[in-house]
């Protein structure tokens, strides 16, 4: 029997309330041909459970994983290898059916796995002290965007050219709602970051600086002096890290002065999963830590002097009035974020440096293979794992047939950036612990003959 506690009497003055005359004037943000207009298509209305489990099988026989080409895509989104023990113990019933603690007094593991978390992101990102997870790395970037409007009590942000255009989207989508300016422009297909003009670029009414590191073309640059020039303008700078990994070989921007770092968590326990779900790391400094959204789990002593774990800081809309609070994103990853620190607990800090390495000198060997293939250039020289490749064609069209071919080539810029056609050219390339020989070898075949 369906639990359908409405009645249509209820719905419409549900509805006026809103004053909404239906409920699909509810859905007009969406557009129109994001919607069903009907049943989905292909799927029968009535079906035996085996003629489903068939169907949605085939369904899936199209998909191509990541394990099953030379895989090259990242551009936020990482494969790496999850050791089989962080899935084992996720799964485990204490942490499987209580990975948010609403009772956090007789959650004491949990607590306890997320104050360790918290150590962990706040040292990976260099900072004084970080949150116990947020939904994704986008939904964190406009976090701290909007924190730093609490703290400086100004409205415009300047955003990095190099900043991943869908954190650029997320962040333009909720400034909506509250009025911020966001100072954005596409990238250039340069191997210089656009640091000298984002430090021009600051002024009075400047909250705070957003920049990638390393950015979504695979640039590095110091943050420093960007950090220095925001402090003296009394803006703040936000640091977004979409592939963690690269904090066991490169300094953390808490480190360069960054005032808030955020990022996607995604690399470390979590698999790519066909998108989701996804793990936002936060962290900041110590004097701004009553703004920062989400929760924060500390340790204390109970009644009995015994070592314990309390919800610290409840900032979410959950655990106070929702015009108090500072983020009503309610949703905190909190098993993603237990994968993350089992797999972060497993490598310690030699083993992430020692992945770091691997997969800078797998993607210096996968760089200078590549630049070899006639027509196609190394834009950048200085990167993590991951760079970026100009063809003497559109690179969609490149990308699309090498899938044909099996090899899932990387990420072209025209399909991140399609309104600017000086970067159609460009192709992002990731290359991880994961790649080997024979998968540099393939990708760098397949261009010789497709772009020939």
């Amino acid at each position: 029997m369906r639990y359908l506690p409405l009645t249509d009497s209820d719905r419409q003055e549900m509805l006026s309330v809103v004053g909404a005359s239906s409920i699909d004037d509810l859905f007009v943000d969406v557009p129109a041909q994001a919607r069903l207009s009907g049943p989905i298509e292909g799927l029968a209305p009535h079906a035996s459970e085996l003629a489903v489990e068939r169907h949605m099988s085939a369904l899936a026989r199209k998909n191509l994983s990541a394990g099953e080409a030379p895989f090259f895509l990242g551009a936020g989104a990482y494969r790496h290898h999850v050791p089989a023990s962080v899935d084992h113990l996720i799964q485990r019933g204490e942490f499987l059916t209580a990975y948010t603690p609403y009772q956090p007094e007789i959650a004491q593991g949990t607590l306890q796995v997320l104050f360790e978390f918290q150590t962990q992101v706040a040292r990976l990102l260099g900072c004084d002290v970080a949150n116990a997870s947020m939904y994704d790395g986008s939904t964190a970037c406009w976090e701290a965007i909007v924190m730093a409007r609490r703290i400086t009590k100004r409205g415009k942000a300047l955003l990095s050219s190099g900043l991943h255009p869908h954190y650029v989207s997320v962040s333009q989508t909720m400034a909506k709602f509250t009025g911020d300016a966001l100072v954005h422009d596409a990238p250039t297909l340069d191997a210089a970051t656009d640091i000298d003009a984002l430090v021009a670029g600051i002024d009075r009414d400047t909250s705070c600086v957003v920049v990638q590191y390393p950015d979504i073309l695979g640039r590095i640059a110091d943050l420093t002096p960007l950090a220095d020039a925001a402090h003296a303008a009394g803006a703040l700078l936000i640091a977004v890290v979409t592939e963690p990994v690269a904090l066991g070989a490169c300094r953390a921007p808490g480190h360069m002065g960054a005032d808030i770092v955020v990022g996607e968590g995604q690399s470390i326990g979590v698999g790519l999963q066909f998108g989701g779900p996804y793990l936002g790391l936060f962290a900041c400094k110590q004097k701004y830590v009553r703004q920062m959204p989400g929760r924060l789990c500390g340790e204390t002593v109970d009644a009995a002097g015994k070592r314990g774990f309390v919800l610290t800081l409840s900032t979410r809309e959950q655990h106070i009035r929702r015009e108090k609070a500072t983020s009503n994103i309610c949703t905190n990853s909190g098993l993603c974020a237990l994968a993350f620190s089992i797999h972060m607990t497993l490598l310690g800090e030699k083993g992430l440096r020692e992945l770091a390495g691997l997969n800078h000198a797998f993607a210096v060997q996968a760089a200078d293979r590549l630049a070899t293939v006639p027509g196609v250039t190394l834009l950048n020289d200085s990167f993590f794992n991951e760079f970026t490749l100009v063809l003497p064609k559109d690179a969609r069209e490149t990308v699309r047939r090498l899938a044909d071919r099996g090899v899932l080539g990387g990420v072209s810029l025209g399909r991140l950036f399609p309104k600017a056609p000086d970067l159609a050219n460009g192709l992002i390339v990731a290359v991880t612990e994961t790649t080997t020989p024979e998968d540099v070898e393939a990708l760098a075949v397949a261009l010789e003959e497709e772009l020939a």
